[in-house]
């Protein structure tokens, strides 16, 4: 059983910036490929960013947030980030971060991701 939680969320204006963070509990973090996806009001959940958990860190993004997020993890602190820059008012959602079971690749299903957290709020004001 992995428990995650997020953090970071808040309300930010047009063209800000937020970080999240996911913190995992266990020992088999550096085994998995975690992901972000967000839900906005009356949406299902969607897929924003995915990193891997080989060597390599593969990364992987939504179309709609290139260049603009960036996913990264540190496995001696258990944590997965997403780093949320020139936030759009259509950001705003909770976003949440999954973990796939270990030794599986980058996803952008959720169906995939056998945990997930709580979720944090998301608020970009125009």
């Amino acid at each position: 059983q992995v428990q995650l939680v997020e953090s970071g969320g808040g309300l930010v204006q047009t063209g800000g910036s937020l970080r999240l963070s996911c913190g995992a509990s266990g020992r088999t973090f550096s085994s998995r490929t975690m992901g972000w996806f967000r839900q906005a009001p009356g949406k299902e959940r969607d897929f924003v960013a995915t990193i891997g958990w080989n060597g390599g860190g593969g990364t992987a993004y939504a179309d709609s947030v290139k260049g603009r997020f960036t996913i990264s993890r540190d496995n001696a602190k258990n944590t997965v980030f997403l780093q949320m820059n020139s936030l759009k008012p259509e950001s705003t959602a909770v976003y949440y971060c999954g973990a796939r079971a270990t030794g599986f690749s980058t996803s952008f299903y959720e169906g995939n991701y056998l945990y997930w957290g709580q979720g944090t709020q998301v608020t970009v004001c125009s």
